[in-house]
């Protein structure tokens, strides 16, 4: 009748009333385990699983209170019935309060007991269901998710198995569709809070005279259209982790209400006096400037360095060289089976116009345009025909004054520069390596040493001898 349920655990000393309940659990399809001590129950409850225990208040030995008392600490989320002939109504209360679930008088019916037991196996059903349901909703956030073989990203799926398991805060700082939801995930899926919530929230996309309210809560009354009182997302996450994304667009007043939570977990919901305190991780992430947010007063320095226990930076698209072949093709995947239409691979001459693009949408923007390709595809390869121009999404890429960012060195700054030259060269001269060396003044042998350096796919371009001038 009840497979799936884990053995509930009966303890009584009376060895008549021990073999009774027994029977009556047997005969409801329960599996049964019985010991006539609290000692011995301890033992096998480290050893085995069950879904609840069944004690007599009064035992030979520890008492079953002194047993709840113990098994509250070690399994606070067992389920234990205590059960005696001494029952007064202070007894009850006193029981409720230390952790039973429930308290039955001797003699009670069967019916009173088989409700309670009903009870305790449909709540394990429900938390296995939940289990599940969050094992399936982090899916999505296993390490192997993040696709990519640059060393940059070997690096950073390290990191992500490094920190995860901590209970340290986490700031994500990077462009927009680098994946810094996806490293969020990585984080609380790998972490010792994964069976608990993951709450996201987008302080972006709430307005500002909300975002308080929806991160803290608040009591009826609090303001206009407040009907009754709300818990916010942060007692929705405690025991789990929250992640904050774009956090740089966080009001300074709500700014520094997160400070005071980041210190020890408290705040008070919005209308409300009465302080409350959850454990959660608090995992942040934002796209801007976070050094210029600063300097320009919109963001608070000190809010930064409690953010900033670690750090992680994810690579734009076009620094990450061989991943954007691999990301399209993960793209392609899984976009020809959801639209059931036999495109299987890239052309090279696609694959050239995919590698020399900047791609300042990042891994967004790749999906996008192989989602537009297969669409478009009419053969069984992506050909460069039905991938966009890059016209519109060249011009994103930012003009003006140089200024070196806060987060890289000269050498990679100059780096990415020169990567975007070579790139585009290559592509204004159809890969060719002779006029693209041309067209940039150096020599083919130049050019090739500096591609290899900056780990620019060299397969679709191709060297030709310049022609003779005669004499």
């Amino acid at each position: 009748m009840k497979p799936t349920l884990p053995p509930l655990l009966i303890i009584d000393d009376e060895k008549n009333m021990r073999l009774s309940l027994e029977a009556v659990m047997l005969d409801e399809g329960y599996r049964v385990r019985s010991v006539e001590s609290a000692e011995q129950a301890l033992n096998l409850l480290q050893a085995e699983e069950f879904f609840m225990v069944i004690t007599d208040a009064r035992l030979s030995g520890m008492s079953g209170y002194e047993l709840l008392d113990k098994v509250r600490h070690r399994r606070p989320d067992l389920p234990i019935l205590i059960i005696t002939a001494y029952a007064t109504p202070k007894l009850a209360v006193e029981a409720i309060r230390a952790g039973a679930i429930d308290y039955l008088a001797k003699p009670f019916a069967p019916e009173e007991l088989l409700h309670a037991v009903a009870r305790c196996a449909e709540r394990h059903r429900l938390l296995q269901d939940n289990a599940s349901l969050r094992a399936y909703a982090t899916e999505p956030y296993a390490l192997d998710k993040i696709i990519g073989q640059s060393s940059k990203m070997e690096e950073l799926r390290q990191l992500i198995r490094t920190v995860a398991p901590t209970q340290a805060t986490v700031l994500i700082l990077g462009e927009s569709g680098t994946g810094k939801e996806l490293i969020a995930g990585a984080l609380h899926r790998h972490s010792q809070r994964h069976d608990r919530n993951y709450v996201r929230i987008n302080c972006a996309a709430i307005p500002e005279t909300l975002l308080e309210s929806e991160l803290f809560g608040h009591e009826k009354g609090a303001f206009t259209g407040a009907l009754r009182q709300k818990p916010g997302r942060v007692e929705e996450a405690d025991g789990g982790t929250i992640f904050l994304d774009e956090i740089g667009d966080m009001s300074r007043p709500l700014q520094a209400k997160l400070l005071r939570f980041l210190e020890d977990g408290t705040f008070t919901r919005v209308g409300g006096n009465e302080e409350l305190r959850v454990s959660v991780r608090l995992i942040a992430a934002t796209n801007s400037d976070i050094v210029l947010s600063i300097q320009h007063g919109q963001f608070r320095e000190d809010l930064f360095h409690r953010l900033n226990v670690v750090q992680f930076r994810p690579p734009p698209l076009r620094e990450r060289g061989d991943d954007i072949v691999l990301l399209a093709q993960h793209f392609l995947r899984q976009y020809s089976v959801a639209m059931n239409k036999p495109v299987r691979s890239l052309s090279k001459a696609a694959i050239a116009k995919l590698s020399s693009h900047h791609w300042p949408g990042n891994v967004r923007e790749l999906r996008n345009v192989i989602e537009r390709a297969v669409i478009l595809e009419t053969t069984g390869e992506i050909r460069p025909e039905s991938l966009p121009d890059f016209k519109i999404e060249g011009r994103l890429r930012k003009d003006g004054a140089i200024t070196l960012p806060p987060s890289q060195s000269l050498d990679e700054f100059l780096s990415g520069h020169e990567r975007e030259a070579i790139l585009g060269a290559l592509d204004q001269n159809h890969f060719s390596l002779t006029k693209a060396a041309e067209q940039l003044k150096i020599s083919r042998h130049a050019l090739r040493y500096r591609m290899q350096r900056l780990n620019i796919n060299t397969d679709q371009a191709y060297d030709e001898e310049p022609a003779s001038s005669s004499v």
